[in-house]
């Protein structure tokens, strides 16, 4: 019997919606999914240093899903730049303690512990929610 799904644990927002090849438009491309916990394991060992254990820790799941989450991450974003396709950041199947918001106006990613109505940054009420 396997055992129960943990929930993946993500705690810092992307500030961008994804990347795209140098000089050409993003209509002209293909693209690749980099889900959100993929980018969070990409976050925990190669930017803060942490160790593959430790970033499973972190994000509240086993040693081999992370090494699964992590290779599939690299996977990712070598066939976006050996094939020169668009990364786009989104979606996957997290958790995280806050409430994260992009402004449509400012475009800037806000972090809130309680629902928020308007953004911190240009007070537009033209926020989303990008972690429902």
């Amino acid at each position: 019997m396997p055992n129960r799904k943990r929930q993946r644990r993500v705690a810092v927002p992307p500030r961008m919606e994804g990347y795209k090849p140098f000089g050409i438009p993003a209509r002209d491309l293909q693209s690749v999914i980099l889900l959100y916990e993929e980018l969070e394991a990409i976050r925990l060992v190669d930017y803060e240093g942490l160790l593959q254990d430790e970033a499973a820790v972190k994000m509240n799941i086993s040693r081999p899903t992370f090494t699964r989450l992590y290779n599939k991450a690299h996977r990712t974003i070598a066939k976006a730049f050996i094939e020169g396709k668009v990364i786009l950041i989104k979606g996957g199947d997290y958790v995280t303690d806050d409430y994260w918001y992009k402004c449509e106006k400012c475009k800037e990613v806000m972090i809130t512990m309680k629902p928020a109505k308007h953004c911190r940054y240009c007070n537009s009420d033209d926020i989303v929610l990008i972690n429902s």
